[in-house]
């Protein structure tokens, strides 16, 4: 069915689905759960105090400090059916950037789960268009503030409808400096991934199966908005959350409620990889010898032999999960690999904010683990011939940068097309291969270019490194002062790391390493600086490395 706005969306699935569960997550408490008829209601409760209670004009802003939870959900439809625009603050930015957003954004409402109260009441002190704050949990100690569960239980809601032109969401890309670009995502973009993704779904989920979703994107990612919330809803299926992203929670999570599908991050993945070959590396040898058998044997074998291959894998993850969604950054083809071998699918794909945010995704026909698959039903994709960017044009392209009209024209042509800043090919079949990002190239002294993730992927064969980054360090002094040379930062597994008397041994041996496997690249592409790291790469929330900031500080550092 092809909905005409989002409210109809909830109120057509709340009658289809009224009892099941539609949220759901795992508390110290036990599970806290809402039907699809609760969740109509709830929404319903808070449009009703914001509209009639509060006196919250049409087009207002309201913004959520919030991790992932049901109730998140209720302020989302929520504020849908008032006729404001929702602007979803990532809950790991430090005070200092969230005033810097909302600042920019200048929210009547704040929604806050109790885990925010204190920076709520700090930013409420210092941003002078929140008037109004209102908790998203039950508190019995705090009677500051209003609450979900504590406003007039007033379902008559009377939907304020826009135009599918109009403003939805309001998605900060950055928060770190005092002009934060916030994407403009409309109805209409919102609506129109909607629609191209049932087609997506269609093609990579099984007909007829009742779908238990875990996932653990935060909520105020655009991906996990469209896809991992409107998307599953709009199919009636059921999405858990986790309190916590420790694989011991997660996987409770997965027994007890019979996972199907699962939205990840890549460095999850990972994860979980290296926990499997932990768990086979302490197996008796003739066990541990059968299992890498079997997965030389699983690549000539269809998915459901795999799986039979591999049942005690998938009893570990509850035993009837499908496949996994990963989202937010690239998805390393090892990774991705180890896990089709095993039996679970695997589809990637690729996006970004400025979106809406999925592009493409790989499924149907042709499928390929190195590439994020070919482009939704509604966009155009091509390569500019002179810089290899992948361009994208189509209804799902944002409306602009928030108060940033400069920057919107210099990212999307007149005639509609988006600079996505990826370097790209596609292949005869469509198959969107990302090379790298304009903004990371490395431009060496004698002007040849890098793109860090090809050496990265070389450098990445290495099971003695845990993490790496490459970037483009600046020469300050001599004859190449100014010029880039390539630094690979290598952050060494801890078993790897331990099993060296002393630092000057440990970096030696990285060293080496480093040169051995970059013989693969040509000379020029080979890294001049090798440095070693005890501490992790800073991430996003989305675990994607912070080059820049990994760039920064050595440039400081020099």
């Amino acid at each position: 069915m092809k909905y005409e706005n989002i409210f109809s969306l909830l109120e057509n699935i709340t009658e289809e689905n009224s009892e099941n569960i539609s949220l759901g997550i795992k508390t110290s408490l036990g599970w806290n759960e809402f039907t699809y008829k609760g969740l109509g209601l709830l929404s319903r409760q808070l449009a009703c105090y914001l509209m009639d209670d509060l006196k919250i004009e049409k087009c207002q802003k309201l913004a959520i400090l919030s991790e992932s939870m049901p109730e998140y959900g209720a302020c989302v439809f929520g504020a849908v059916l008032a006729g404001l625009t929702i602007v979803p603050l990532d809950n790991k930015l430090t005070i200092y950037e969230l005033k810097n957003i909302l600042s920019d954004s200048e929210p009547v409402v704040l929604m806050c789960s109790l885990s925010n109260i204190d920076r709520a009441k700090e930013l409420q002190a210092s941003i002078p268009s929140i008037q109004h704050v209102i908790l998203m949990e039950k508190c019995e100690n705090d009677n500051e503030f209003q609450s979900l569960y504590s406003i007039p239980k007033n379902y008559n809601a009377k939907w304020r409808r826009r135009p599918l032109r109009d403003t939805a969401l309001i998605i900060y890309t950055s928060g770190t400096t005092g002009t934060p670009k916030g994407v403009e995502t409309t109805y209409k973009n919102m609506l129109s991934q909607m629609h191209d993704l049932k087609y997506v779904m269609d093609e990579m989920l099984p007909k007829g199966r009742k779908m238990n979703i875990l996932s653990i994107l935060p909520m105020n990612h655009l991906f996990e908005l469209t896809v991992g919330f409107f998307t599953f809803l709009n199919r009636g299926f059921s999405i858990y959350y986790a309190k916590s992203l420790k694989p011991k929670d997660i996987m409770q999570v997965m027994n007890e409620k019979q996972t199907t599908f699962m939205i990840t991050v890549p460095a999850f993945l990972k994860l979980l990889k290296s926990s499997i070959e932990s768990d086979v590396s302490k197996l008796e040898p003739f066990h541990k010898t059968m299992f890498w058998f079997r997965y030389r044997l699983a690549k000539y074998l269809p998915m459901g032999l795999r799986k039979y291959l591999f049942k005690g894998v998938h009893k570990k993850f509850g035993g009837n999960l499908y496949g996994f969604l990963p989202g937010g950054a690239p998805l390393d083809y090892p990774i991705g690999k180890f896990f089709a071998r095993l039996g679970f699918r695997i589809f990637q794909g690729y996006g970004l904010s400025e979106a809406s945010p999925v592009v493409a995704m790989n499924r149907g026909k042709y499928q390929d683990l190195k590439s994020v698959g070919q482009s939704l039903k509604s966009f155009e994709v091509k390569v500019d011939e002179k810089t290899s960017e992948l361009l994208v044009k189509g209804p799902s392209v944002m409306k602009g940068y928030y108060k940033r009209d400069e920057i919107t024209k210099e990212t999307i042509t007149e005639d509609g097309w988006l600079h996505t800043g990826d370097i790209a090919k596609i292949d005869k079949h469509g198959l969107i291969y990302i090379t790298g990002r304009i903004k990371n190239l490395i431009v060496l002294s004698g002007g040849k270019k890098v793109f860090p993730e090809e050496v990265e992927s070389v450098l990445e064969k290495s099971s003695n490194f845990a993490e790496v980054c490459v970037v483009g360090l600046s020469k300050t002094f001599g004859e190449k002062d100014g010029n880039e040379e390539i630094a690979a930062i290598i952050v060494p597994k801890k078993e790897y790391a331990d099993s060296f008397s002393d630092k000057k041994e440990l970096e030696n041996a990285v060293t080496s390493e480093v040169k051995a496997l970059s013989k693969q690249l040509a000379h020029y592409k080979r890294p001049i600086k090798i440095i070693v790291r005890e501490d992790v790469l800073p991430r996003t929330t989305t675990n994607k490395v912070k080059r820049k900031a990994v760039q920064e500080s050595y440039s400081l550092a020099q």
